[in-house]
């Protein structure tokens, strides 16, 4: 594993939730905000109304642009995120999890909440110098982000949508090669 077990899944959520608002878009309804939400282990307050739903849709780009930036960039926004939401980090145990980081109380905003827990996870991939983990999707046509926790770093598409389409491309350019 290359960080902690709640940096993993910070990171997961992150890239998911950015990646909703690629075609298709996967988190149009509060129904789905819930799903999600559920999904990737969210606690604390969660309204289930459209101005949650506005405001967590709102925080993606801010989000896209953390997950996309160099390491000098990231580490600007990160801190800004932090102080702008007067984050104070603090060990909490709850829900069968060992100690981990919490930074915003769980009666916050779930926007606020995602922002404080994307910025906190990515301090440790600046101080592990793993920005290399984070980047665009390889397919032509996608504009998802790629987390790669693998140990090889072999990841290349967002999605196993992505993936197939370019083997599926891939066996048939072999197929037509083979033919010539």
């Amino acid at each position: 594993m290359v960080f902690t077990h709640d940096t993993n899944l910070s990171l997961q959520a992150a890239v998911a939730l950015v990646n909703s608002a690629v075609e298709p878009v996967s988190i149009a309804s509060v129904d789905e905000l819930t799903e999600f939400f559920s999904e990737h282990g969210y606690t604390g307050r969660h309204d289930g109304d459209q101005a949650e739903l506005d405001q967590v849709r709102g925080v993606i780009p801010r989000l896209r642009e953390l997950l996309t930036a160099d390491r000098d960039r990231a580490v600007a926004l990160v801190n800004r995120m932090l102080r702008e939401a007067d984050a104070v980090p603090q060990l909490k145990r709850h829900d069968g999890l060992d100690w981990h980081l919490h930074a915003i109380e769980d009666d916050r905003p779930l926007a606020e909440r995602m922002i404080v827990e994307t910025a906190m996870a990515m301090i440790d991939v600046i101080r592990a110098d793993e920005m290399s983990r984070l980047g665009l999707c390889q397919d032509e046509g996608c504009e998802g982000i790629v987390l790669d926790l693998s140990r090889n770093r072999s990841r290349r598409f967002c999605s196993l949508t992505c993936g197939n389409r370019n083997a599926v491309a891939a066996y048939r350019a072999r197929q037509a090669a083979d033919e010539d």
